[in-house]
């Protein structure tokens, strides 16, 4: 269909972040192409968050993404939060409604559909590896979604101590012994270019134990982890499934289009080849 020619009401949406990367970029740009929707989208890092985000409210920009270290920070500097933000105290998504400008979390929105596509029971336990922000709208997902039982592991006791009260679950300081129904990882390990990235965040007793493992890490989506899980014919949840449907519910609140499934997978590809 083709994008039309930039003009003086083309839409601009934007993303926040310490450090910007092509995934966004490349994913929105792609589906306005497709879709021959009169937008662009541009990534920029700010030292000034109060700042940017008054930019964005006084030029009209229609759509903000926000990464670490904002998430927190643009609560105070919008109109509006959804109870998808404020469930972990933390922002992923802005839309400008004419000056008007309302927050969600759309990483929580993603975890919670993936829960439901992917049928997992709320009645086992769920197990999630990391305490850090991604950590806390996996964690508040589950726990919002029926999972009633959980465990947080984690290296920091601080940071686990808290989100797993939070969460009304228990804590742990290593995987150990401890199996359930659901393994989720929301560290680092596993992704390339990490220090960890050849490694699983967890072993094989603790994967066999599992009805599914899910690996929020996107690059790559096949990580050890996920290799490992679909080996011993564990099902599994990959975070490519989880940043193409947070993107795509970002994408439908800037736009008020939906993709395809099949047209948000091309596009989530294309984002992170």
């Amino acid at each position: 269909m083709g994008r039309p020619p930039l003009n003086k009401d083309t839409k601009l949406c934007i993303s926040l972040a310490a450090r910007p990367s092509n995934i966004g970029t490349r994913f929105h740009n792609h589906l306005y192409e497709v879709l021959g929707l009169d937008f662009i989208y541009k990534a920029f890092t700010t030292t000034d968050i109060a700042a940017a985000i008054g930019g964005v409210r006084a030029l009209g920009i229609r759509g903000c993404s926000v990464s670490m270290p904002f998430k927190e920070d643009v609560i105070a500097l919008v109109d509006d939060v959804e109870p998808s933000a404020q469930a972990i105290h933390s922002v992923n998504t802005i839309v400008n409604d004419g000056g008007y400008l309302r927050a969600s979390n759309t990483d929580y929105l993603a975890v919670q559909r993936l829960i439901d596509e992917h049928g997992l029971d709320a009645g086992g336990r769920v197990l999630i590896r990391g305490s850090g922000g991604m950590a806390s709208a996996v964690g508040a997902a589950f726990r919002d979604h029926g999972f009633g039982s959980g465990i947080v592991i984690a290296r920091n006791a601080e940071s686990g101590r808290a989100l797993a009260d939070r969460l009304g679950y228990d804590y742990a300081a290593e995987v150990g012994a401890h199996v359930a129904d659901v393994i989720v990882n929301v560290t680092p390990i596993g992704m390339a270019g990490a220090p960890e990235s050849s490694e699983k965040a967890f072993d094989e007793a603790t994967i066999v134990h599992a009805k599914t493992v899910f690996d929020v890490v996107a690059l790559p989506s096949e990580t050890p982890l996920i290799k490992a899980a679909r080996a011993a014919g564990v099902h599994v949840v990959t975070g490519a499934e989880v940043i193409a449907l947070q993107a795509a519910e970002q994408f439908e609140r800037y736009t008020g289009v939906r993709p395809t499934a099949e047209q948000v997978a091309e596009a989530s590809a294309i984002s992170r080849a």
